[in-house]
């Protein structure tokens, strides 16, 4: 049987599905007493970083990547559980079983989202929003989680509509909705558009998809390079990225740039201190096996060099990840001029990673 989408309709029909608070969730399933209180999964220390928090967590601005100084902070009475990724994997697998019973072309993005093209599913009942439907009640009735669901006709926007009824709810953008669920989108939620380009965007008047509608291709190729063409397609609801299974992830990185240029070297720790947060939460999530890290300097003539190490083993811990980094970059220091930016990014990933179709930076605003 093939399993392409059907070339006949001119349209696919996929769903993006999205586990609602995904760790913590599990954490106040497996655990009554944390249940309707405010959770963090992660440590609770000077230098840990909050790997997930709970909805309740959240109405008091507690989020992901956050320090857990902060997270406190804000939550006095926040519960902080350490995490139990074994226990993900697992929960993760089970669902992953759900989305196989409707289609193979299945792109995992972390242990708690992915992307499907039901287009010619395996089981049709009439529409992707009735997959959607069943496959959310499925989850919820074999792991006791709720997980919401976005259903359009490609990625950009049932990523969109995944977001749009959170907690457990399903959305559908059709081609007569979508331009226009665009046009009052700000630019920072688009697809591929970092704090960076956002800001970027900001400065030539572009706030909105409807502000970036109204640029030429010609204007955001010339300013945004590639990117442009993208850009102009997603301003008009236009995303002809495929659903791709099993691509390996190649890269994980995570830079951020200064407010003022960085010149000595006992700075430069506290400075990492959110990138390596960051990093590690995001390498935890997406179950990755990594055994290179790579230093980034750009300095601020913006001129930039790396410098990478590579272990024998995989790379386990936080601490594995900041003592490799920083030795790479105190050679460099003090540096010949101002560092405007540091990254870092961990590679050379083994066979048992999590599918991904694209390298994924995560920028630090």
């Amino acid at each position: 049987m093939s399993h392409a989408p059907d070339p006949a309709s001119g349209l696919r029909r996929i769903i993006h599905v999205d586990m609602d608070a995904f760790y913590a969730s599990v954490e106040q399933r497996d655990d009554p007493g944390l249940r309707g209180a405010p959770v963090a999964v992660g440590g609770s220390g000077t230098r840990s970083v909050v790997a997930a928090a709970s909805y309740e967590a959240r109405q008091f601005g507690v989020h992901s990547a956050m320090s857990s100084v902060t997270a406190r902070r804000k939550c006095p009475e926040l519960v902080f559980v350490p995490p139990r990724f074994d226990v993900y994997r697992a929960v993760s697998q089970q669902i992953r079983a759900v989305f196989a019973r409707y289609t193979s072309l299945i792109e995992p993005l972390s242990l708690d989202e992915a992307y499907l093209d039901v287009t010619v599913p395996y089981v049709d009942r009439g529409s992707a929003t009735a997959i959607a439907e069943e496959i959310r009640a499925a989850i919820r009735f074999e792991t006791n989680l709720t997980a919401s669901a976005g259903v359009s006709y490609n990625k950009f926007l049932a990523k969109l509509a995944s977001d749009y009824r959170k907690p457990d709810g399903l959305f559908v953008i059709t081609p007569s909705m979508g331009p226009a669920f665009v046009e009052e989108l700000p630019v920072g939620k688009f697809h591929g558009v970092g704090p960076v380009t956002a800001a970027k965007m900001n400065k030539f008047g572009i706030y909105t998809g409807l502000d970036l509608r109204q640029q030429t291709r010609a204007f955001l190729t010339t300013h945004f390079g590639k990117a442009g063409d993208y850009f102009y397609g997603l301003a008009r609801a236009e995303d002809d990225r495929p659903v791709v299974a099993n691509h390996p992830r190649k890269s994980l990185g995570v830079e951020t740039t200064f407010a003022r240029d960085l010149l000595a070297w006992e700075e430069v720790a506290p400075a990492l201190e959110p990138v390596f947060g960051k990093l590690w939460a995001a390498y935890s999530k997406h179950d990755l096996t990594a055994r290179t890290v790579t230093a980034k300097i750009k300095y601020a003539n913006f001129q930039q060099i790396t410098r990478s190490r590579s272990c024998v083993e995989v790379i386990t811990s936080r601490a594995i990840i900041e003592e490799l980094c920083l030795g790479l970059l105190q050679p460099h220091f003090p540096p010949p001029r101002g560092v405007r930016l540091l990254g870092v990014t961990l590679s050379n990933f083994g066979a048992a990673i999590v599918a991904e179709n694209r390298q994924t930076k995560l920028a630090l605003g």
